[in-house]
């Protein structure tokens, strides 16, 4: 399944393959590239969050089931499985930081590529025509009522 996002992406891309230039192929690199480098954040975050849950599991059965928890567990231990923890949930925020500006990257292709599909299309059909849409006559809203009280 694709998000909206992906398929505006993917639309964009496939109206660029109309164009010649040296350009299109340099955003569609770089639209590719950005999209590999988000998976893998994405699968980054995902393990990192695993990590995480298996960490807090392993502690938690410890807890949960283990006799004299505290005074029994060398302390090194404890710490090392705590260093784990906070270790991964650091990373994930670090991968959450990174993925924002992938996306931010993307957003910005994007848009360059609506300016070369307009560029493309004002050449090949020329500009477009503005004509202005009538207004809807005063009281009328939707299916006719009126959006102003009545007297």
């Amino acid at each position: 399944m694709m998000s909206e996002h992906e398929k505006h992406t993917e639309f964009l891309r496939q109206c660029i393959r109309y164009d010649e230039s040296a350009r299109r192929q340099e955003l569609a690199a770089g639209i590719s590239q950005l999209q590999r480098d988000m998976r893998c954040v994405r699968r980054a975050v995902w393990l990192m969050a695993l990590l995480t849950a298996l960490v807090v599991a392993g502690l938690g059965y410890e807890v949960i089931l283990g006799d004299d928890f505290p005074h029994k567990t060398p302390q090194f231990i404890i710490n090392i499985i705590s260093g784990f923890c906070l270790g991964a949930l650091i990373s994930i925020l670090g991968f959450i930081g990174l993925g924002l500006v992938y996306r931010w990257k993307l957003n910005q292709k994007r848009e360059e590529c609506r300016q070369l599909v307009t560029k493309l299309l004002e050449s090949r059909l020329g500009k477009p025509i503005t004509t202005p849409l009538p207004d809807p006559p005063v009281g009328e809203g939707a299916g006719g009522t009126s959006l102003l009280p009545t007297k």
